[in-house]
């Protein structure tokens, strides 16, 4: 994907190149207010309109884009706090419990226990 967005912005960049070899002798002049009268080329205000369309999308754009990577990173940050907390929280009920012998494996039972999960899991 990165290798396309290259090539579209250098075709963009070839483009404007040949316009602006190809009207450089044109100047106009551009009545910004009643008596302010800027004199210019026709490529210079090409560029300058591009970039007046631009540069507010394209900072609009980082601006999303980092509030949603700060998001997804809080939000992973919280998971990891939570999956952690868990084991912290029943790590130390097992530890705590008095030794208990290992009951005898039942063979009509083919659902293996979880040894983390301290509650045991009611058979169907």
């Amino acid at each position: 994907m990165q290798i396309i967005r290259t090539l579209l912005w250098i075709l963009l960049l070839v483009g404007v190149l040949a316009f602006s070899f190809g009207n450089w002798d044109k100047q106009i002049d551009v009545r910004i207010w009643p008596g302010i009268v800027w004199d210019t080329r026709v490529p210079a205000l090409v560029i300058v309109s591009f970039l007046i369309g631009i540069v507010p999308m394209w900072l609009y754009h980082r601006g999303v884009r980092w509030r949603q990577e700060r998001r997804i990173s809080a939000l992973e940050q919280a998971t990891t706090t939570m999956a952690g907390n868990k084991a912290v929280a029943t790590a130390p009920a097992e530890t705590a419990a008095a030794p208990v012998a290992a009951p005898a494996p039942d063979t009509a039972s083919a659902e293996p226990s979880n040894p983390v999960d301290p509650e045991p899991q009611p058979k169907t």
